[in-house]
């Protein structure tokens, strides 16, 4: 299920831009952020992709949402300039950020690559 987040939800689960320079990931599992906005019409044709894929990937990775209107702040800390925007966070790596309303298996090929790239095969 995705989870949307306020500034307060972010400098505590995703990452503390006020006290921290250096990008540090706080979450347990890797993550997708959406900015997103109400008027958006890209931004509603992903949001029921992005519910699909996160209970795909329920216990793999975390789906958040961050609406760039109520929290501009956040937008305009990652340079958010066009929505949808989605920023990828894997645990050890970088956040990579993918901009547009990407099909669903491009967004499954992203979470393999990017987010679960580390994960042991298991079939």
């Amino acid at each position: 299920m995705t989870e949307h987040l306020t500034k307060k939800d972010f400098l505590e689960k995703v990452f503390d831009y006020e006290h921290k320079k250096e990008w540090e990931y706080q979450g347990d599992l890797p993550c997708i952020i959406d900015f997103w906005a109400e008027w958006c019409q890209p931004c509603k044709m992903v949001a029921p992709v992005l519910e699909e894929l996160s209970e795909e990937y329920a216990g793999k990775i975390r789906v958040y949402k961050v609406n760039t209107e109520e929290e501009p702040e956040l937008a305009a800390a990652f340079g958010i300039r066009s929505i949808p925007s989605l920023l990828f966070i894997p645990m050890n790596d970088q956040p990579q950020m993918a901009i547009g309303a990407l099909p669903k298996e491009t967004l499954k090929q992203a979470i393999h690559d990017v987010l679960l790239k580390d994960e042991v095969k298991t079939n």
